[in-house]
């Protein structure tokens, strides 16, 4: 025993400044401290969404999905698309679906959280504020084509309704101006200003259902945003209806205090960490938002010593349910904490493109983990995550995606293809080696007017990438199928892979794919990965 104590101390001596305050970090950073800071912050989210009950709580993905257990959807609006040096309006990530929530209720609540030292992330900061714009601005230009072609169709327009738009709703003098707040400096604004006009001719040359949004929006877009240092008089908390615009609330869950927080209750100590629900593969050791929920005073009433136990406990039982239903359970393994080349472990836990969204309603039950599957359209196909994919009706055939093979009683072994695939930071050539047998596959089903439903884990990224090889090589840009024609007569181009994507988006809200899965469809679209007829 004095042995191996002397032997760690002699690997602690040998330890860099760097490699020491890692070892701090990680031990502040437990999984009961973040699981605890979550949860302190949730409470301040609850009070946020009382002061406006009638307004949806909405999920910035993945962080802001921690923060509460009553999301009415989610959204994705990346913080990299406002950092400073990268300010972008990205049409992969368009989030028309919040765009229409708002119209319906009359606003909305986003939640989300950074890291320590900064009130609000850039996502809040600046993509969300360029998102409201851009749409503003692509909303009023849609409007004054309308007008402009009532007039000329109709030979003039009555004075009493020249600030209506066409469906006699929404006024024409919207607000179309930068709101940012006031930490965003003037440079930036100026920055930001010069571009929004190309970006609002990309919203509008992507596909984007700009119709459905405009008839749905009585009142401009506009971010509002709200901290726990922002002070609110409870007895003067306006209705949202009063205000002469629609509310994006932006809500910030985190305390921005840059200074270690260390807390005490009657049972535990604990260390605050600000934005704890970020990067959740980090920490969060197999557990889920909804797991959390589902389980969240047994967790927090664990204690530091035993939650990393509980939670362990937690997903275990957990994997075990899913996998007596047959749905996909990889087991989790963690591992535990060690000194460089040292045994001495430091973690007690050893356990293991059409209008078809006109009159689209955004379902105010659903949530980012119990989303069943969704159809395309009139296309025929469908995709959700594998764990939906036992329980889907209406589905004749069926692409999986994940890993591990699932068992599902359908008319025929063959209507059932199994091709894993791996992200691609686990492997950049995967997808791409996969798509023509997916495509192949699709051909021979939709052909004969049978149903089709793509699954992979999570039902948002390789199932969606998958669906857009399959969208582009054999269906036109009405979404009629035409076993490949158009494709063959059409050079493929990022941008039309772009709208074909933001067709997808329409419908699968909750559609993520990263960029290197992107890249590899683009290259099977206009590499030899060209679907033939006779392939």
């Amino acid at each position: 025993m004095e042995e191996d104590d002397a032997e760690a101390a002699k690997q602690l001596k040998k330890l860099s400044i760097y490699g020491a305050a890692r070892i701090i970090k990680r031990r502040d950073n437990s999984l009961y401290n973040a699981l605890r800071s979550i949860y302190e912050d949730s409470i301040f989210v609850a009070e946020i969404s009382q002061l406006w009950p009638s307004l949806p709580l909405v999920a910035n993905l993945r962080c802001g999905l921690w923060y509460s257990s009553a999301f009415h959807t989610t959204c994705y609006f990346k913080s990299t698309d406002g950092h400073t040096n990268n300010l972008s309006f990205n049409t992969s990530r368009l989030n028309l679906h919040v765009a229409l929530l708002a119209g319906q209720k009359g606003g909305c609540i986003v939640i989300d959280s950074t890291r320590k030292g900064k009130r609000f992330p850039d996502s809040m900061s600046r993509t969300i504020p360029i998102w409201t714009c851009v749409m503003n601005r692509a909303i009023v230009n849609y409007r004054r084509k309308i007008c402009s072609d009532s007039l000329i169709s109709g030979g003039g327009l009555d004075k009493s309704n020249q600030h209506e738009n066409s469906e006699g709703q929404a006024p024409l003098d919207w607000d179309c101006s930068l709101h940012l707040p006031l930490w965003v400096s003037e440079t930036e604004r100026s920055t930001i200003e010069k571009r929004l006009e190309r970006w609002t001719h990309q919203l509008e040359a992507s596909g984007a259902d700009i119709s459905s949004i405009a008839s749905c929006l009585r009142k401009p877009l506009r971010p509002l945003w709200v901290s726990q240092r922002t002070v609110i008089w409870l007895n003067e908390v306006p209705d949202h209806d009063s205000w002469d615009f629609t509310p994006i609330i932006l809500v910030s869950a985190s305390c921005s205090s840059g200074t270690a927080q260390h807390k005490t209750t009657s049972e535990f100590s604990w260390n605050y960490i600000a934005g704890a629900g970020d990067d959740e593969e980090s920490w969060a050791r197999g557990l889920s938002p909804s797991l959390f929920w589902k389980n969240v005073y047994d967790i927090i009433e664990s204690g530091p010593d035993l939650c990393n136990r509980k939670v362990a406990d937690i997903v275990e039982k957990h994997r075990v349910y899913l996998a007596q239903r047959g749905h996909t359970a990889p087991q989790v393994k963690v591992k535990g904490l060690r000194l460089p080349g040292s045994a001495c472990n430091l973690s007690c836990d050893k356990s293991p493109l059409a209008s078809e969204m006109a009159n689209a309603e955004v379902d105010p039950t659903s949530s980012h983990e119990n989303r069943p599957m969704t159809w395309l359209g009139s296309t025929n196909l469908s995709v959700c995550s594998t764990q939906f994919s036992a329980e889907a009706s209406g589905v004749d055939c069926i692409l999986d995606c994940s890993q591990e093979s699932i068992s599902i009683s359908l008319q025929s072994t063959e209507a059932y293809l199994h091709l894993p695939m791996l992200n691609s930071k686990q492997d950049r050539f995967s997808l791409l080696s996969n798509l023509q047998t997916a495509v192949n596959f699709a051909r021979s089903n939709l052909s004969k007017g049978k149903t089709l439903l793509i699954c992979c884990q999570n039902g948002e990224d390789i199932s969606i990438c998958t669906c857009l090889a399959i969208l582009m090589s054999l269906f036109d840009d009405q979404g009629t199928y035409d076993d490949g024609k158009s494709f063959s007569e059409t050079l493929v181009t990022k941008w039309e892979m772009r709208r074909r994507l933001v067709y997808i988006c329409k419908f699968a809200t909750n559609a993520r794919p990263s960029r290197g899965n992107l890249k590899q469809v683009f290259n099977f679209l206009t590499g030899g990965g060209r679907a033939s007829s006779d392939s």
